[in-house]
């Protein structure tokens, strides 16, 4: 029932700013165009008509440059992925909940320093010490929502176990009794924090969270036919489903017991409407520049030291909803999204003028490899 992020960590304000410095003259290497036949054999062994697979895309300089589908969306219908085929996001959702916060912020309704009991009053104690900047970039050392399942749940089947929403974390997360560090003190990956942010969109703008992404994010992009998906509330367009394979073939491994929360994972959308979010990330179309600064810096300790994480190894570099770890030397905004049948990855590279976008529906794939080799393709030198 899992759907955690693997993350790369690079620790160290010195290496992030060397990286930087020599990312101006990277993106002067970067070509314009790369011949599809070379992006085209990346992704050879997922041509099949009979096999799940993947969906492509390459923005550079401001237009889409390869957009291509590969395999099918279910093994039932057969039918071909494309560019309106929609995805399960999972944790590439994320970014879409961290700037429902943000609005909200704009708005003046909510502040990154607004604490969890503030908005919660009935949340345990250890909430006043949590912010709404510590959930947004992961240093809110909230338990995770999974392991107390997993706990509650123990030698149960995941097939069993009902499917938890957005509401049913917070009210387990209001059932611990502290967290596992002191908030701001460490930095691990939390599925707990986004799902509380969720539910915070939801008290704070006295809307749905799907409803609120919609009138405030889609509607605006004219992303039609992306949405937070709630079974039996609304239905995903050419849906694509999500497979594992086995040793007697493929098997379909669309849902899970956490597949309904929305915060950190719930968001359905295609290779059409995520080219829109690209572009309006580039023109500062929803928050200008400066209300995104918060999203795009590295959260640090309080003395301004790189985090830790829990093990003692360095924290990754993360803003609200995005990684920010450079690639061989190139500024970088990333998330990597897993989950049951899914696996997504998305690599803006702003000084290069160059996204990449895989989304699989297949549990194999390893997105971000191919969505670098993808990229690396655009930064050989010529």
């Amino acid at each position: 029932m899992m759907h955690r992020d693997v993350v790369t960590s690079i620790g160290g304000f010195a290496v992030l700013m060397a990286l930087l410095a020599s990312s101006n003259d990277a993106s002067n290497t970067a070509p314009a165009r790369v011949p599809a036949t070379a992006i085209n054999g990346l992704f050879a062994k997922f041509v099949s008509a009979h096999e799940p697979g993947c969906a492509v895309l390459v923005v550079k300089d401001g237009q889409p440059v390869f957009r291509k589908g590969y395999g099918v969306t279910d093994l039932r219908t057969l039918q071909k992925i494309g560019r309106e085929t929609n995805f399960r996001l999972a944790s590439l959702t994320k970014q879409f909940t961290a700037m429902a916060v943000m609005l909200l912020v704009h708005d003046g309704k909510l502040h990154y320093e607004d604490r969890l009991t503030d908005v919660f009053p009935d949340f345990p104690a250890h909430g006043k010490a949590i912010s709404i900047r510590h959930l947004l970039n992961h240093t809110s050392g909230l338990i995770d929502y999974e392991d107390i399942m997993a706990k509650q749940y123990v030698g149960i089947s995941d097939d069993k176990i009902p499917q938890i929403k957005d509401a049913g974390v917070l009210d387990l997360l209001k059932q611990q009794t502290g967290t596992k560090f002191t908030p701001g003190t460490r930095w691990e990956y939390s599925n707990s924090g986004y799902v509380v942010l969720a539910m915070v969109v939801e008290k704070r703008s006295g809307m749905k969270f799907g409803d609120f992404q919609r009138q405030r994010i889609f509607m605006p992009l004219k992303m039609m036919d992306t949405l937070a998906y709630e079974k039996g509330s609304n239905e995903v367009a050419h849906r694509a489903y999500g497979h594992t394979k086995t040793a007697d073939g493929w098997s379909e491994t669309d849902q899970s017991s956490t597949s309904a929360t929305l915060g950190d994972g719930g968001v359905y959308t295609s290779l059409d409407d995520l080219e829109k979010w690209d572009a309006a990330l580039s023109a500062h179309t929803l928050l200008t520049a400066k209300e995104m600064e918060p999203a795009l810096t590295a959260v640090a300790a309080a003395n301004g030291a790189p985090l830790q994480q829990m093990d003692g190894s360095p924290a990754p570099l993360y803003g609200f909803g995005w990684f920010l770890d450079p690639y061989r030397g190139h500024r970088r905004y990333s998330h990597y999204g897993e989950t049951v049948g899914f696996r997504n990855s998305i690599q803006r590279f702003p000084d290069d003028r160059l996204t990449v976008i895989v989304l699989s529906n297949r549990a194999e794939v390893d997105a971000p490899a191919l969505a670098e080799s993808v990229a690396d393709l655009y930064f050989v030198k010529h």
